[in-house]
């Protein structure tokens, strides 16, 4: 097994390196929660006091950060001189797409291989090693980088050369949103004509209205498999990351003159939803905003 480096042990940095742990890798890991650093100890890492000590030695250098700022830092200060050239440094943050390529340009230019690689599943897959990762790279970085994230993941798929990775997770969180709206319309609207909603879903999920948002992650408690609804919307994927993902995804869109009415609408909701206080509640919490749940 190899030695790697892992900086950012959050809600899904945490449970990921967990998972490298369990599959036999030495992981040295960094976080500037104490608590973080501790949860990762019971869990097999071993906690060092900073990135550069992560990344020292290490094969392969993981990151799991907040926003491309904190990534394109952590890489000058902590990353950059310090890693082994033979080293592949994969970031699994979900960033903007020019930060991305401009870091893996930058590693690029001090001999240094780096792939984008954000992922899909929230923090219950990241728990469980069943992660979607999307990587952007060259193919020698995607075949480098494979046998980590599979460690960690249930599905690692190729999108294309740097920065596709990141396309791809902007993208499917913007189509994510905006289903998962027009799933809480529809489940309210049968509702409120006298139809069951289990009755609904037992239609819907084998018609054409089907969709990842109702079958797997259905936003009323007690409809359908167990999700955060269940739990009063704890957990899960929280309403302040969908609308991160979706500022991102506009971003893009103007970035390259692509219109997404759709997308930009799916985030004005969850802006508000999120201004509102909810920005910690999983993102199917925003049914809440269509009325009484009960009534």
């Amino acid at each position: 097994m190899a030695r790697v480096g892992f900086i950012g042990l959050g809600n899904m940095g945490g449970g990921m390196a967990a998972n490298l742990a369990k599959k036999g890798h030495d992981v040295h890991a960094f976080d500037l929660s104490e608590e973080a650093l501790s949860r990762a100890k019971q869990a097999g890492c071993l906690p060092v006091d900073s990135a550069a000590k992560a990344a020292e030695k290490a094969e392969a250098v993981i990151t799991m950060l907040p926003a491309g700022s904190h990534v394109e830092q952590v890489y000058k200060e902590s990353v950059f001189g310090i890693a082994d050239t033979a080293a592949v440094l994969i970031d699994c943050s979900t960033i903007d797409v020019e930060t991305a390529v401009r870091v893996a340009d930058a590693a690029s230019a001090k001999g240094l291989t780096a792939v984008d690689a954000p992922v899909s599943g929230g923090i219950a897959a990241a728990n469980a090693g069943s992660l979607t990762f999307m990587v952007g790279g060259t193919q020698d970085g995607f075949d480098r980088a494979r046998p980590f994230l599979e460690d960690m993941g249930k599905a690692v798929i190729h999108a294309g050369s740097n920065g596709t990775g990141q396309t791809a997770k902007i993208c499917n969180n913007m189509l994510l949103g905006a289903t998962m709206i027009a799933t809480c319309e529809a489940f309210m609207l049968a509702k409120r004509q006298g139809l069951d909603p289990q009755k609904f879903y037992d239609i819907s999920s084998v018609s054409s209205g089907q969709s990842w948002s109702m079958t797997s992650y259905c936003p009323l408690p007690e409809v359908g498999p167990e999700s955060p609804a269940d739990h009063g919307y704890a957990g899960g994927f929280a309403t302040g990351l969908m609308l991160k993902d979706l500022r991102l995804a506009l971003a893009a869109a103007q970035a390259s003159g692509s219109e997404t009415p759709m997308g930009k609408h799916a985030a004005q909701l969850y802006e508000a939803f999120a201004d509102g206080g909810n920005a910690g509640l999983d993102f199917s919490a925003i049914i809440k905003t269509l009325g009484d749940l009960d009534g």
